[in-house]
């Protein structure tokens, strides 16, 4: 049996029914956390495979990032600066179409190892040839929710249903359970007649969750009104598509009743500020979603419409955003956007015992070193957490009990190798596209 002791950190626990800050030491047996101890625990070294000194460190939960396209790091900066529909139609999907799978594959890599880097312990990817995203998550040691992204035209209509049963098969609770598959259809909008209920179907037959865009852009919601006669929202609600757990990235362009139906059905909402930012699709309304008793988590997208991976820089502005919109500076406060980047994240993918430190949940965490000009002084490590904080002060990461960081160097990957095999698959996808 493994057992690590981290002595003497400030622990934020984000748990419901603990203090908010815990100044003591945890205790992590295998996988599992084993005891969070307010007194110093008495160390014989001769105890423990591993003991980490915390002294200049904050220990939380891993981050958890709850949408996402980890290939889409190969085409970061490769088309910016437009709006949705032209993205996709001129720029992305056309590169797409020539994608093969190492290029996922290394795509992937080179997302996890930044992911890891800022301290992501869960990612959420919908994409292609998922299972070398399984294979890349597997290698690293993170914890992955994966889909294979469906969209419901032409030829992927059905390999989209074939590859996401073989996913389900092959994948689903591997690892001793770090690698789970949902089911991923696009959108509301991409897919032929009677795609959405087959996607239903393919959720009542393997009872696992779907994530969807949902309505990320005004034309959407449009289109939706003038063809259906009901918003987007509404129009899944319709079909019994929010009676199985799903996730909804994005929503922004949301009346009223839209999100009516969200807290009813229970949707958990994965908040995408800085691609929505970017791509000028609009702001979500978080205030009111978490007002109506919505669970909400945070997503970076893919690198391609972000353009990195850094969820704390998602966390800030998801805080300030919504500071600016409302006018109103206690709209959403440091605390509540660390438990969407955390707990609640966890809570909208239905990870069981993760996103928050406590005995019998799962040693997913991470270390911020508070040794650092940017974090001094230490008047309220939340609030330094959410805006003052950056990528670079995560100095360790932990994942089902493994490090996958220690003092900022990562331990699973070879990140020389990463970056010139995504290098390599980046040039050749754009060079073809030239042709």
């Amino acid at each position: 049996m493994s057992k690590t002791l981290i002595k003497n950190s400030l622990i934020i626990p984000l748990d419901y029914e603990q203090p908010d800050y815990i100044k003591g030491d945890i205790l992590i047996n295998e996988n599992m956390i084993e005891k969070i101890s307010k007194k110093p625990v008495e160390t014989d070294n001769n105890n423990y495979d591993q003991v980490i000194d915390g002294k200049n460190l904050i220990i939380m939960p891993g981050l958890i990032n709850t949408h996402g396209h980890a290939a889409m790091s190969l085409l970061r900066s490769y088309a910016d600066d437009l709006p949705l529909k032209k993205w996709l139609e001129s720029k992305i999907w056309p590169i797409e179409a020539l994608l093969e799978s190492d290029d996922v594959y290394w795509g992937a890599m080179l997302s996890i190892a930044e992911m890891i880097r800022g301290g992501t312990t869960t990612f959420t990817d919908m994409y292609y040839y998922m299972d070398r995203v399984a294979e890349a998550a597997a290698m690293s040691g993170i914890r992955a929710v994966l889909s294979r992204g469906m969209i419901g035209l032409g030829f992927d209509l059905e390999q989209g249903f074939r590859d996401s049963k073989a996913l389900i098969s092959d994948w689903h609770g591997a690892e001793n359970g770090r690698i789970n598959v949902i089911i991923g259809p696009h959108s509301a909008y991409a897919g032929a007649s009677g795609f959405l209920e087959r996607v239903v179907e393919l959720a009542a037959e393997t009872g696992l969750p779907i994530q969807v865009h949902l309505a990320e852009t005004k034309d959407e919601v449009e289109t939706c009104l003038a063809e259906q006669g009901c918003s987007s929202t509404a129009m899944l609600s319709e079909i019994g598509f929010f009676d199985f757990k799903v996730i909804a990235a994005h929503c922004v362009h949301l009346s009223d009743r839209d999100i009516d139906i969200l807290a009813e059905k229970k949707v958990g909402v994965s908040h995408n500020p800085g691609s929505n930012l970017k791509l000028g699709s609009g702001i979500a309304p978080i205030k009111r979603l978490l007002e109506s008793g919505v669970n909400v988590g945070l997503g970076t997208d893919g690198a391609a419409s972000n353009n990195n991976l850094d969820m704390i820089e998602e966390m800030r502005l998801a805080a300030l955003v919504s500071k600016g919109v409302t006018m109103d500076p206690t709209s959403i406060n440091a605390k509540t956007v660390l438990q969407m980047a955390t707990v609640m994240g966890a809570e909208i993918l239905g990870l069981e015992k993760t996103g928050t430190l406590k005995p019998g949940f799962k040693a997913d965490l991470i270390g911020l070193r508070t040794d650092r000009l940017n974090l001094t002084p230490l008047h309220d490590p939340m609030a330094h957490i959410v805006y003052a904080s950056a990528a670079a002060d995560v100095s360790l990461v932990m994942v089902d009990g493994r490090l996958l960081l220690e003092d900022g160097i990562l331990k699973t990957l070879d990140e020389e190798k990463i970056r010139a095999e995504s290098s390599r698959c980046a040039d050749r996808l754009v060079n073809a596209g030239k042709d």
